[in-house]
């Protein structure tokens, strides 16, 4: 049976991955050792997953760390050439936690991806690879662009980047990253090089706010899910910067996994692509605030604090041309609202 090792295994990429896989009748091999809870607190637990998937005949779960080489060795030398699929969604997610976890941080982001890539390419060479980056790798050029402020978002003055977003050209250089942000370069740029030097049919994912019902959301990480956590159940949420005008978007775990799908029917080595809900799916904080208050009915207490976080975005869409280009079979199902519904229908 062809083997799918998926990193990260009990978050929200990764737990969306083994679902996809095992119900497509491969074996999954999944590697997570909550790491997240140790981040976020019980809000980033993700064993309510865990039980989820240990129920499933097909899924095997390992329980350590990936900056462990000696046992991430020993795993891949035990399926080899039988691992026809990696997807690496393993990583220290959040920048504000990285500001103060600087070591922890980039050897779980560095470290961590390097032994993946390098175990790859000495035992299953010919397996098709997923890296989940981000667009924290852009720092905050986006920032850099004119922007107007209307009622309930900012918006680009730019008519080409508010009608598709940043595309894979936008700059990397010259700005403040967060320390999470250089941690995921050096990821990113390593999986380039695996892909460009050693051939690794390798496909670099650059996403936007990610989100669904499998999301453990935490204050510092997992916006969406998280702010309809504090509406559902703590009835109240603090907005941090921008007078909650700041604009993301949105893509369902489940749409991301057929992005990648799509990409492992037909590899490329090291190519980097922007991913997100694009224009499709995008909203701000009052946005999204303004939409669960209708839907749900509740009164939320909304509370404002004026500094704007290190390296965070006013504005964020990704421009999904070059992928769509490649990749035309791809669409996006859900939009933010039904994203919202989704998750909202979790705390019923």
């Amino acid at each position: 049976m062809s083997v799918v090792l998926i990193t990260g295994s009990h978050g929200l990429v990764g737990s969306e991955s083994c679902f996809f896989f095992l119900k497509k009748g491969y074996e999954v091999i999944g590697i997570d050792n909550n790491i997240r809870k140790r981040f976020f607190g019980n809000d980033g637990n993700t064993n309510w997953i865990k039980k989820r998937l240990n129920k499933i005949k097909n899924y095997k779960h390992y329980n350590f760390d990936i900056r462990d080489e000696p046992k991430l060795k020993k795993l891949f030398h035990k399926y080899n050439k039988n691992i026809s699929i990696i997807i690496h969604a393993a990583a220290q997610p959040s920048h504000d936690y990285a500001k103060d976890n600087i070591y922890l941080d980039f050897e779980i982001n560095t470290k961590g991806s390097l032994n993946i890539f390098d175990n790859a390419h000495k035992f299953c060479p010919r397996a098709k690879i997923i890296h989940l980056s981000t667009n924290k790798v852009y720092g905050d050029n986006p920032n850099k662009f004119s922007f107007v402020e209307s009622k309930t978002r900012i918006e680009p003055v730019n008519k080409k980047i508010k009608k598709n977003g940043f595309n894979e050209n936008l700059n990397v250089d010259n700005s403040v990253h967060s320390f999470f942000g250089i941690s995921k370069i050096y990821s990113d740029l390593l999986a380039q090089e695996y892909g460009k030097i050693y051939g690794l049919k390798i496909g670099i994912f650059r996403a936007g706010c990610l989100t669904g019902p499998n999301h453990s959301g935490a204050s510092l990480h997992g916006f969406l899910s998280y702010l309809i956590k504090s509406c559902m159940v703590n009835r109240q949420y603090n907005i941090i910067g921008f007078k909650g005008k700041q604009v993301r978007d949105n893509l369902h775990s489940f749409d991301l996994i057929n992005a990648f799908w799509e990409f492992i029917k037909k590899p490329k080595k090291g190519e980097v692509y922007n991913i997100g809900g694009g224009r499709f799916s995008n909203c701000s904080i009052l946005e999204a605030l303004n939409y669960i208050k209708t839907k749900t009915k509740n009164k939320i207490e909304i509370t404002f604090n004026n500094s704007n976080r290190i390296g965070d975005h006013i504005w964020y869409i990704s421009d999904l041309t070059k992928f769509k280009k490649d990749y035309p079979k791809w669409t996006i199902s859900y939009k933010t609202k039904s994203i919202i519904n989704e998750i909202i229908d979790k705390y019923k």
